[in-house]
């Protein structure tokens, strides 16, 4: 926003606790490391409250523990993150294109006046859109495809048929929804491709990073819960169910048939095997393999710490010893029991 907002106004639109000027005028928002005069900062970690004492922001948002670590204006909330993130959308709203269609654009279905329908755009027969939906260059939309109301689907996107996206999602550049899963059939030397007749579902408030891929199911639909959070590069396989509002960071992968419950998190890299399912509120750690249901909510994680490669080959070898030594430990219990045994016959 060019002009900013004063913290009055602010606190009037998001709620919180005003403290100290409400005329300050903030036009961004910065670190309290890198802020400078007209942006506004926020704590949310800690470790960074030393930062506070030498912060140039001309405001801060504070959780109520830290409420009295600044003297600046400031606003006070008990979750100064998403406050933050509530302000930095105030003050950089999205940029929005114009309404209607662009010459160069395909169009074999009716669309709305109020859509925004960019260069190279091919839509597909039957397909079916809300009000205020924006596709930018290059989107292609498969017949019978369904994208609800205020969605944005960036360059490049492609939506393959009969797939059914929400109201209000936001889809990436590059990201693919509804190719053919991962379906073979061995027969014989050869592999035999298996129709794959589902669709991908996808709810409301999701968001979809930069070259994600979701597959469509083989029998029945890949089914993407309200208000997931999915970032790049993410692969979900066919017949995957991914529960309301879970999170997914980079690289994730996903194979067939999946269950995954609602508010569950994976980080970057964890990898997740087949006709699993995890409960609702489990959250993986990054790089980890899950390889069995999770059935209690918590959090799991199969990293091996980092260490140098001396040490992790040290540590590689005695892995190998212990199976060995589960044997001996097993033949030792065996013949300490039957000296026991042996001792109270005695007495």
């Amino acid at each position: 926003m060019r002009g900013g907002l004063r913290l009055e106004e602010i606190v009037a639109r998001l709620g919180g606790e005003l403290r100290g000027d409400g005329s300050v005028l903030v036009r961004q928002v910065g670190t309290l490391a890198g802020a400078g005069e007209g942006d506004i900062s926020f704590l949310a970690n800690p470790k960074y409250r030393q930062q506070l004492t030498n912060t140039r922001a001309s405001a801060v948002i504070l959780p109520p523990q830290a409420a009295d670590d600044s003297a600046l204006p400031r606003i006070i909330h008990a979750n100064s993150y998403a406050y933050y993130a509530r302000v930095a959308a105030l003050l950089n709203p999205v940029p929005q294109r114009p309404a209607g269609a662009h010459p160069s654009a395909v169009l074999h279905s009716v669309v709305p006046a109020s859509a925004s329908i960019g260069e190279n755009v091919v839509i597909g027969h039957s397909v079916v859109l809300g009000e205020n939906v924006t596709l930018y260059p290059g989107v292609v939309l498969g017949d019978g495809v369904c994208v609800g109301q205020d969605s944005v689907l960036y360059p490049n996107v492609v939506i393959y048929r009969e797939c059914v996206i929400g109201a209000r999602a936001v889809i990436h550049a590059g990201a693919v929804v509804g190719a053919d899963g991962f379906g073979f059939a061995k027969e014989g030397d050869r592999w035999l491709k298996i129709p794959q007749i589902g669709r991908v579902v996808i709810g409301d408030d999701v968001e979809i990073g930069a070259n994600t891929s979701i597959d469509r199911g083989a029998l029945a639909d890949t089914v993407i819960g309200n208000g997931v959070k999915l970032d790049n590069q993410i692969q979900i396989a066919h017949n995957v169910e991914i529960g309301e509002n879970a999170a997914m960071a980079g690289c994730v992968g996903i194979a067939g048939s999946t269950r995954i419950g609602a508010r569950c998190t994976v980080g970057g890299a964890g990898m997740i095997v087949g006709h699993l399912t995890l409960a609702d509120d489990v959250h993986v750690s990054a790089g980890t393999m899950v390889t069995k249901n999770l059935s209690r909510p918590g959090q799991y994680t199969s990293i091996y710490p980092l260490e140098a490669h001396e040490d992790w080959l040290q540590n590689a070898a005695q892995l190998k010893r212990l199976s060995r030594l589960a044997d001996r430990v097993a033949v030792l219990e065996k013949l300490l029991e039957k000296k026991l045994e042996e001792m109270e016959q005695t007495n």
